[in-house]
């Protein structure tokens, strides 16, 4: 099984987090692969029964962190209460939000952006998943994906990214870290795993110096709160 088997494997043994849904986050660092990852999981779930939320259609310019209010307002509170949930996305480009758009109370709902592991998230959520790439790394990627033309930004989230986890952390409270390797993804426990034998690493024969857990994250997330 590989590793994007095992976290969808794992996903689905999770119990419901919010209401009937298994809210699922995946943060990471600006560039760190959260988006594609993302995409494959919600796939791999079948995704046209897995909703996904970005966290950048609830940021905005003015606001790249302050948006705690909203996801709890427009999308945790009628989720917990098993109804749609309708968030109004923001429009880069007008700098300005949009029309509601629908988030039905799906069995699983996938998170994706920097911060979905904060603490006011953390007692919504069913799993907790980190994007396992440093942050001068994912930072160097998003910057050559954007281009020049948004390098004035870049200047200013990285700062407001290290401000932000400096004071909210999410990475010690991951149940998987995961790693882009040349096949596919690395799984390795997260700091919030539970002990015992399924947290045992070694190195993958794949790709000199990463690590691959090996176990089961299903049994794993069956015992972990």
């Amino acid at each position: 099984m590989d590793g994007l088997e095992r976290v969808t494997s794992w996903v689905r043994a999770r119990p419901p987090s919010c209401g009937p849904v298994r809210l699922v986050a995946v943060d990471g660092h600006a560039g760190s692969g959260k988006s594609t990852f993302t995409r494959r999981l919600a796939a791999a779930l079948g995704e046209a029964a897995t909703p996904v939320l970005h966290l950048d259609d609830l940021a905005t310019h003015e606001e790249l962190f302050a948006w705690t209010d909203r996801v709890l307002t427009q999308v945790i509170t009628p989720l917990a209460h098993s109804r749609t949930a309708h968030y109004t996305p923001y429009d880069w480009v007008r700098r300005g939000f949009g029309p509601p758009h629908p988030l039905p109370a799906a069995p699983v709902v996938l998170v994706e952006g920097v911060g979905a592991g904060r603490r006011a998230l953390r007692p919504y959520l069913a799993g907790l998943l980190w994007m396992d790439r440093a942050a001068e790394d994912s930072w160097r990627r998003g910057r050559t994906r954007d281009g020049r033309e948004q390098s004035a930004f870049w200047d200013g989230w990285t700062v407001a990214e290290t401000r932000h986890f400096a004071s909210d952390p999410s990475r010690p409270f991951a149940h998987a870290l995961i790693r882009e390797i040349p096949l596919g993804y690395a799984v390795r426990p997260g700091p919030a795993a539970p002990p015992g034998p399924h947290r045992k690493i070694t190195l993958s024969s794949d790709t000199p110096g990463t690590y691959q857990a090996v176990g089961n994250l299903t049994e794993e997330g069956r015992n972990s709160a």
